[in-house]
């Protein structure tokens, strides 16, 4: 049960963390400029406020759509994912933050299957046509069934849920309708539910007795409070960081919505908002506390303003209570269901297992950090690197020729950024330097640190491991192994001949790049802006990926400054010593990609250059004629 909560919470919390920026603008700007806000009364306030409504109801549940769609199906995934959320929202005047959580998912998942029933189906030069196209109908496909069909089931749940909280409330069951109150403030159903229920029974209480216990049932700031400082002691990384402006927005600027992320990304916490609410509502009934009109928003500030004469100890007892029963509960939920989501507990295991790796002359076995697998149930290996174009491709084709060796034809073995690392792989293979980030890019899989991606150690003893794991299962069919071994179909000349240039003279890793930057602008494969990228992208790490071959080539950032795929090449008889690890290399290949024409070149070079040995000897031996015929596949 608590991994299957963890799951669906880290999966929640990927499409709605690294939105957070936007919840937080959202939120100062409605605490300040609705017309009850601090600014509310201010000249230019009211035009200010028109952004309140449209960031509700468009922009927060199309990045989330967006962002959704994206980790399960990369940068096409998350359009067709925006696309469909589109259609949700579309479909109602009520906000669409479930509905979205369904169709950016839904999006990304269309998208993927579409892409592996093409792959290697697509004529060369029609990928870009192919990928836009596909996008924009699937895409508007899933935008059209989100008006008819996602939008209004997400409707018929809201009000269910409303009608249940009616329900509780018609039958003097106060402190329970917190079980209902909290789950449903999560999915943004606050206003419908203070406003549309409790504002109107609450008002005929207040017309009667002069106050009503009802107006605080939704607006107690208590246990969103709790909570949000829970986050402040037992968060991890940027959820603890972010948590003490929230506490603020929430506190004070009686914005709920601010904590209702740090529930999604992890909804077992949901436990310490609704016991504390109930605790809360518990205590206010047996104090007789109430508001003379509905607080909104609901804030401190305005609980307090609402109070009748008489009432505060009352009120301020069931905010105190509310919070603290909900502080208490949600550290200790967090500390036993968050622990194993820890970045920087990720981030010391890869310090220590790179610690380890230079006190042991390199060798470090097949260490791991992240989750732990069933290696008889492994289906998808993901090799990632930050571009997910050059080492992690070649990486992923040693792993496989590896695996082919030892009779494994049952596993996919594929490459990805290291921000995309695609959500079903069960073991992810990256540079130790990159480790931290594969974790959180997908927290349920294995990762195992390597230093280079071309001799690394770890590779054999991986298929140990798998193939120690498969001893006592069926070889797989005939047929399935025969699909393996089909050749891919010959592509387009993707390195041409004057883009090959020998014994170059010794030079800066930085002056390596720029050579090869140069000659991919000069050949129209690039701009600068990609060239800058390269730099970049080895400063975060060495492009060196072992047996004296580097690999420059942009981050994942700056592909957009690319204008076509191509490939140069360069020899350095003396070598470059590159990196921290002062590793030597003699092979440079720089590598601009729009797509995946360029690796049937990078397994050609990793079957010529698989040792320092082999590498050294197509140094001092190739020519230009040579390398143009062996690295283009047509000798």
């Amino acid at each position: 049960m608590k991994e299957h909560v963890q799951k669906f919470g880290r999966f929640l919390s990927g499409m709605v963390m690294p939105n957070i920026g936007a919840f937080i603008a959202w939120g100062l700007i409605a605490a300040l400029f609705i017309p009850d806000g601090w600014l509310g009364k201010w000249g230019p306030a009211a035009t200010i406020n028109t952004m309140v409504g449209p960031m509700l109801s468009y922009l927060l549940p199309i990045l989330i759509g967006y962002t959704g769609g994206k980790a399960v199906g990369g940068q096409k995934g998350a359009v067709a994912g925006a696309l469909a959320t589109l259609g949700a929202i579309a479909s109602t005047s009520s906000t669409m933050f479930i509905g979205a959580m369904i169709c950016g998912p839904l999006g990304g998942w269309c998208i993927k299957k579409f892409d592996e029933k093409m792959e290697g189906h697509i004529p060369a030069g029609f990928e870009m046509v192919v990928n836009n196209f596909s996008v924009g109908i699937i895409g508007g496909v899933l935008a059209v069934l989100s008006i008819f069909i996602i939008g209004p089931a997400c409707v018929k749940i809201t009000d269910v849920l409303g009608a249940g909280v009616e329900f509780l409330v018609s039958h003097s069951l106060l402190p329970l309708t917190a079980v209902l109150v909290e789950p449903a403030k999560v999915l943004f159903l606050n206003n419908a539910i203070n406003h549309g229920v409790f504002t109107p029974i609450g008002t005929a209480q207040a017309l009667e007795t002069g106050k009503s216990i009802l107006f605080m049932i939704e607006s107690n700031p208590g246990p969103g409070l709790g909570l949000l400082l829970a986050y402040c002691v037992a968060g991890k990384g940027e959820t603890r960081s972010s948590a003490g402006a929230a506490t603020i927005i929430q506190f004070v600027g009686g914005i709920h919505e601010i904590y209702f992320p740090y529930i999604l990304m992890n909804p077992i916490v949901i436990l310490g908002p609704m016991l504390g609410n109930v605790a809360g509502i518990f205590t206010l009934s047996v104090l007789d506390g109430g508001l003379v009109a509905a607080a909104s928003p609901g804030s401190i500030i305005a609980e307090t303003l609402m109070t009748p004469p008489g009432g505060y100890v009352a009120n301020f007892a069931g905010i105190g209570v509310a919070a603290v029963v909900s502080f208490a509960i949600s550290v200790f939920l967090l500390k036993f269901f968050g622990k194993d989501a820890s970045l920087e507990e990720a981030q010391a295991q890869v310090a220590a297992s790179k610690a380890a790796s230079k006190g042991q002359a390199g060798s470090t076995g097949a260490a791991a950090t992240g989750a732990s697998v069933n290696m008889s149930a492994v289906k998808k290996i993901v090799f990632a690197c930050d571009a997910g174009m050059g080492s992690s491709a070649m990486g992923a084709t040693m792993l496989r020729n590896k695996l082919k060796d030892a009779g494994i034809t049952d596993i996919e073995v594929v490459h990805a950024p290291v921000s995309e690392i695609p959500g079903d792989c069960q073991i992810v293979v990256t540079h130790h330097e990159l480790a931290h980030r594969a974790v959180a890019s997908n927290p349920s899989a294995r990762v195992v640190p390597i230093q280079n991606f071309m001799g690394a150690p770890e590779y054999a003893m991986l298929v140990d491991e798998l193939t120690a794991a498969r001893s006592g299962k069926a070889a797989p069919a005939p047929a399935a192994a025969e699909a393996e071994e089909k050749p891919a179909a010959p592509g387009a000349i993707l390195l041409e001949q004057k883009n090959i240039v020998l014994n170059c003279k010794t030079v800066t890793p930085e002056e390596a790049i720029r050579a090869c930057g140069k000659l991919m602008v000069d050949s129209g494969y690039c701009t600068e802006g990609y060239v800058q990228g390269m730099i970049e992208r080895n400063a975060g790490f060495p492009v060196a990926i072992g047996s004296h071959v580097a690999i420059p080539h942009g981050t994942n950032e700056s592909r957009e400054f690319i204008q076509k795929t191509g490939l140069v090449v360069m020899t350095y008889p003396e070598g470059i010593v590159w990196g921290e690890d002062e590793e030597l290399v003699r092979l440079v290949i720089g590598i601009a990609s729009t797509g995946e024409e360029h690796l049937d070149i990078l397994n050609r070079i990793v079957e010529v250059c698989e040792t320092e040995e082999d590498t050294d000897a197509l140094v001092d031996s190739a020519t230009v004629e040579e390398l143009y015929r062996k690295l283009n596949g047509l000798s």
